[in-house]
């Protein structure tokens, strides 16, 4: 809790000061208000608050304690976190309205009047009331469509600043190289670049162009910084044991690309340790690397509780490098974290720090100058106040539909399709029964808000066909008792109960001449494990609870079977492959996630959608990422060592046929660039989409690379008998690595260059650039 302090100077005074004048420039303007600022003013801007709303923004009967804010938050505050769930959660305008009424306590009632930031969680959508849920980042990633990513977040920036709000906790841009891991879905798959690409998609429809003029942009935030996607026996903020070359081509690598592309705004440290370092206490990462390297500008954010847990934390992890909350705070500071989230826990114990002489001010000034600079870049010390006459929820959320049902379909990849038994052409009055735990349930993933549509696999089939095909309909079996992503514990559902919906799910099989398996995980079976009794990571990846028995059942009848899986992570689907005819992973679709299936399911839209990570046979068989080392995958005695299915794969209802690839030059010098182009042609019948994807391996080398790294793609719609030329630059920074000596830099010497429409071998067609 932030001590009260008694200070000098009125309200209208801070009107004088040069800060307020906004002709000046903003650096003057940080400089003029720093100077100004007591130490106790300067920490506050180092805090933030969420859980503890309740107990000092509220009276009893939920309005805002103006007696608290004056006593506890007269310096001033940082940031608060995340108003949209304040009580049972505010709707867009009473969000605006709230943000306006808090804002102007802090503008006029505080002594030098230093706005608020607000975040929030926008992962898919804001986590809001009233917000358009778009498919998880996992999903995303699967359209191989940057353009559309962009548009996305955009149109979440601007709802998000609509309702007064300032800063997403978003995009995570994590490499997800262990699908045991929980929070999978959050990211943007298992391979940097298109994990970059997407990643700085996202930014740039957050941030736009970084001016914030417009009040529709807002703060976007990397995270989690770094190499918190391949955790330790895939346990959530478990040890990062990476050696420096590998973390930095592959879990830097990213945030490099957007720090150094986008100009990202804010970095969030991430939980887990590098070398036995915690993140949040590792000067070399966030200081060395971040700052001097790469030349980042904007501010560290800690999560959520992670300054605690250098100390201890009980509940969830601790790493044990600080002796008390004390500390951690000066651990952190030192480190380069400029504000703790989400609650006042250790960052006050900096006033004391300061006095005692255990830490230099200097070091506060620097972390605070820095979240001072982006109020001001905000507009926030100009126009802190948003308009709520301009929020007209039901006109925005109908226009944003659109927008989701293109992704969705977009996501949506087709793994198999024997004897092309989709699209579907049923007849009239033939019957289809829909089966499984997920044909008629909301299903959005984590971090997910509360969106006025959602349309089930049933409800979407049923709009659909109308009157013309008959549906029927069983859950088939259950995973989880209850299953929101809140909720702690997680309860089975109950095996006796499951049998009887098999049976009760054959019965109903038995009347259909063709059978939908909605089936996979749900928002329980794959999430982030944020303390010791909400876990979300799994040691098994085969299809959770009594799904298997259920598809054995099923298949005993010998009709035709589609199977869509709805999840958070890959399944390892061996037995759907070796018996379903057609599969498609939809991952989690968002609100559209009925009408996107029907429409794939019925021919109205083609699936292109690629897969962002592999799915592997078996928990046994990881990592199975594509771009491993030559030596990792030497093979299984009695067991295949290739994923199930591969990075970059996916089917469409149509064929494509890519010519051999041809360079503009096939010599170069490591500092020049080159083309690489290829014809693609729709040979078959329906119109559609290929992923022209790019891999390149540099042969011999001083130190061992992966067998095949992408460094281009390229998304082509094609009707049918079209072709059209896709090019692809080779530059520089496709070639680059670091080297023996641990330089980032270009080698001489032969470089494969792959084109095709998958990471696998048999997919891609080759030819040598010679770099001099």
């Amino acid at each position: 809790m932030i001590e009260k302090i008694s200070t000098s100077e009125t309200p209208s005074q801070k009107n004088l000061f040069e800060y307020k004048d906004s002709s000046l420039p903003i650096n003057d303007r940080v400089a003029d208000l720093l100077n100004r600022m007591t130490l106790e003013e300067k920490v506050a801007q180092m805090i933030c608050i969420w859980g503890q709303k309740k107990a000092l923004l509220f009276d009893e009967e939920g309005n805002l304690n103006y007696n608290n804010l004056g006593a506890y938050f007269k310096d001033g505050i940082g940031q608060i976190a995340r108003l949209s769930d304040s009580g049972k959660g505010l709707t867009a305008r009473e969000m605006g309205e709230f943000a306006n009424t808090i804002q102007k306590f802090f503008v006029e009632e505080t002594r030098l009047g230093i706005p608020v930031i607000f975040h929030e969680e926008c992962l898919h959508g804001l986590a809001a009331k009233e917000a358009t849920s778009y498919p998880q980042p996992i999903g995303l990633a699967s359209t191989f469509n940057t353009e559309l990513a962009e548009h996305i977040y955009s149109a979440i920036a601007e709802d998000t600043r609509g309702r007064g709000a300032h800063q997403a906790l978003t995009p995570v841009v994590d490499v997800a190289r262990d699908p045991r891991w929980g929070r999978v879905e959050e990211t943007f798959g298992e391979d940097p670049y298109l994990v970059a690409n997407m990643g700085l998609a996202a930014v740039k429809g957050f941030q736009g162009d970084g001016t914030f003029n417009d009040k529709k942009k807002i703060i976007a935030t990397l995270k989690h910084f770094a190499a918190h996607g391949q955790p330790e026996a895939g346990s959530n903020c478990g040890p990062a044991d990476i050696p420096e070359r590998t973390l930095r081509d592959i879990f830097l690598y990213t945030f490099k690309e957007v720090i150094q592309k986008g100009k990202v705004k804010s970095v969030m440290a991430s939980y887990n340790e590098i070398d036995g370092v915690p993140s949040h206490a590792n000067k070399w990462l966030l200081r060395d690397v971040l700052r001097k390297e790469w030349g980042f500008e904007g501010f560290v954010v800690s999560d959520y509780y992670a300054v605690t847990e250098l100390n201890l934390r009980e509940e969830a992890i601790s790493h044990s490098v600080a002796i008390d909350k004390s500390d951690a705070a000066l651990i952190a500071v030192k480190a380069g974290v400029n504000i703790e989230l989400p609650d006042p826990d250790c960052y006050p114990n900096l006033v004391q720090l300061v006095k005692e002489g255990k830490l230099e001010q200097n070091i506060i000034d620097e972390l605070v100058a820095s979240l001072l600079k982006f109020k001001f870049e905000m507009g926030l010390f100009d126009d802190p106040y948003v308009d709520v006459n301009l929020i007209n929820s039901d006109v925005r959320l109908e226009k944003e539909r659109t927008l989701a049902l293109q992704a969705a379909h977009e996501t949506i990849t087709l793994l198999k399709n024997e004897n092309d038994l989709l699209p579907l052409n049923l007849k009239n009055n033939q019957t289809l029964a829909v089966i499984g735990p997920n044909a008629d349930r909301v299903l959005l993933g984590g971090y997910s808000g509360q969106p006025k549509y959602f349309t089930t696999v049933l409800q979407g089939i049923k709009e659909k066909v109308g009157n013309k095909v008959n549906i029927l309909y069983s859950e088939g079996c259950r995973l989880t008792v209850g299953g929101s992503w809140n909720d702690d514990i997680v309860t089975m559902a109950d095996p006796e109960e499951n049998k009887k919906l098999i049976q009760d799910a054959v019965a109903i099989a038995k009347k259909a001449d063709i059978i939908l398996l909605a089936l996979g995980g749900n928002e329980q079976t794959s999430r982030e494990a944020w303390n010791k009794i909400h876990m979300g990571d799994r040691a098994n990846l085969d299809l959770f609870g009594m799904q298997n028995k259920l598809v054995d059942a099923i298949l005993e009848l010998k009709k035709p079977i589609v199977t869509v899986l709805f999840n958070g992570r890959p399944n390892s689907i061996t037995k759907l492959n070796s018996n379903i005819p057609a599969i498609l992973e939809c991952w989690y679709l968002g609100q559209e996630a009925g009408v996107a299936v029907a429409d794939v399911l019925f021919g109205d839209f083609n699936p292109g959608g690629k897969l962002p990570i592999s799915i592997p046979r078996s928990s046994g068989h990881l990592p199975c990422y594509y771009n491993y080392k030559p030596s990792a995958r030497r093979g299984y005695l009695f067991d295949d060592i290739t994923p199930l299915f591969p990075f970059g794969f996916g089917l469409s209802f149509t064929t494509f046929e890519i010519s051999d690839p041809k360079l503009k030059n096939p010599t170069i010098r490591s500092n020049e660039s080159t083309i690489v182009s290829v014809d693609i042609k729709n040979t078959g019948k329906h119109a559609g989409t290929e992923v022209v994807q790019m891999y390149i391996r540099d042969i011999f080398s001083s130190v061992t690379r992966p067998v095949k790294e992408l460094k281009g793609f390229k998304k082509v719609y094609l009707k049918p008998g079209e072709m059209k030329t896709v090019t692809l630059t080779i530059a520089p920074e496709h070639l680059a690595f670091t080297n023996i000596d641990k330089v980032h830099k270009v080698e001489s010497g032969d470089f494969e260059i792959m084109i095709g429409n998958s990471s696998k071998d048999v997919d891609l067609k080759k030819v040598i650039l010679r770099v001099l």
